[in-house]
């Protein structure tokens, strides 16, 4: 079983920054991708971002430039740096954690976090 917990989220006003981390533990070596994900009220879970196990990076075409992904391999944690932050940016965000090969959809992830709230205000 993999067990995942983020941190980072709070409150931030409209172009500040935060930055999300989530950490893994458990069966974690058949789950090579880590991906983020986010939902805001009244709405489906969309995804934000990913990367492979080797460092291959995939956005959402919404934040890029202003969102990066990364991750520490031998503390198998992950990272997402959100910069320039918008108001419609507020939900909660969750990481997760996929055997691949697909990283866009939220069926591809088996393992997820708890989810963790950021708030943009304007």
């Amino acid at each position: 079983q993999v067990h995942l917990v983020e941190s980072g989220g709070g409150l931030v006003q409209a172009g500040g920054s935060l930055r999300l981390s989530c950490a893994a533990s458990g069966r974690t070596f058949s789950r090579y991708g880590r991906g983020w994900f986010r939902q805001a009220p009244g709405k489906e879970r969309e995804f934000v971002a990913a990367i492979s196990w080797n460092g291959y990076t995939y956005y959402a075409d919404f934040v890029k430039g202003r969102f990066t992904i990364s991750r520490d391999n031998p503390n198998d944690t992950w990272y997402l740096q959100m910069n320039s932050l918008k108001p419609e940016d507020t939900a909660v965000y969750y990481c997760a954690a996929t055997g691949g090969p697909g990283v866009w959809s939220p069926s591809d992830y088996p393992d997820w976090g708890q989810g963790t709230q950021v708030t943009v205000s304007s």
